[in-house]
């Protein structure tokens, strides 16, 4: 039990490592049985980030005399700089590969090209500005719900990034995802069932009036990521770890449009 615990948070810091820009510098082992746990505790990881959006958030809010405009800048930046720009990076080379046209071999070879095109400067613009919008107007109505609510988003974020290494080919067997892929279990799913369930209920036991919110959250995931994944595979013949970063940005933003929905509909 201690040994598995004990993987269980090597996991958490290794991802850490991997994905974000907290400076750990230990050495890991990383074999097949360490990764596991790397992929089951991935949406460990977006719990973490969440909580730091959400505390810092409250922090600017309830300590700092600074406008909403300006406490939207500085979230909107430390989304930016906790991740370190590695999910970005994927979406800037999986825009410029899929405005392309080309077919899938011809598309895994843009992005391997380090310099970055007119499809991928156009799409990250797009992608920040419209995140910045988001954040603004979630700010001017921040409460104990939007506050949980941001907690959800990359913790569902990155839990499609598990379900994709679970389920989707490599396509291309050097590759980041195609390593990450060794951790792949049959109790991936049901590990992140557990953590649904978990959350779930304390939603229910903390604020009920949130828990639709959360459910709706669960069924955008469910099928924008099903689309996602048709399109990768038609599009990539697989994933890679730009498909794999570009698809996190992309969903989260989806669930930031999702929760400012709901918000403008007084759901939330």
């Amino acid at each position: 039990m201690l040994y598995k615990i004990g993987l269980f948070f090597t996991g958490i810091l290794i991802n850490l490592q991997f994905f974000t820009s907290i400076p750990i510098k230990a050495q890991f082992s990383l074999d097949q049985n360490q990764l596991k746990y790397v992929l089951r505790t991935f949406p460990v990881l977006g719990l973490l980030q969440g909580s730091i959006y959400a505390a810092f958030l409250y922090i600017l809010q309830s300590f700092t005399p600074f406008t909403d405009l300006m406490m939207a800048l500085f979230l909107w930046l430390l989304l930016i700089i906790l991740s370190g720009g590695i999910h970005l990076d994927g979406w800037i080379d999986t825009s410029d590969a899929y405005f392309s046209y080309k077919d899938p071999e011809q598309r895994l070879e843009i992005m391997k090209d380090p310099r970055a095109g007119a499809f991928g400067v156009l799409s990250v613009i797009v992608l920040l500005f419209t995140r910045f919008i988001v954040l603004y107007e979630l700010i001017q109505a921040a409460d104990s719900t939007i506050f949980l609510l941001i907690i959800l988003i990359p913790f569902l974020g990155k839990m499609l990034l598990g379900i994709f290494l679970q389920i989707l080919p490599p396509a291309r067997t050097d590759g980041m995802a195609s390593f990450f892929q060794r951790g792949k279990s049959s109790s991936l799913f049901g590990v992140y069932a557990v953590y649904l369930v978990l959350i779930g209920s304390f939603i229910a036991w903390f604020q009920i009036a949130s828990l639709f919110a959360y459910l709706l959250f669960i069924a955008v995931t469910f099928i924008a990521g099903l689309l996602i994944a048709r399109s990768i595979r038609k599009n990539f013949n697989g994933i890679t770890g730009d498909t794999l970063g570009a698809s996190s940005e992309g969903m989260e933003l989806l669930l930031w449009l999702t929760l400012l929905l709901l918000h403008s509909f007084a759901m939330v």
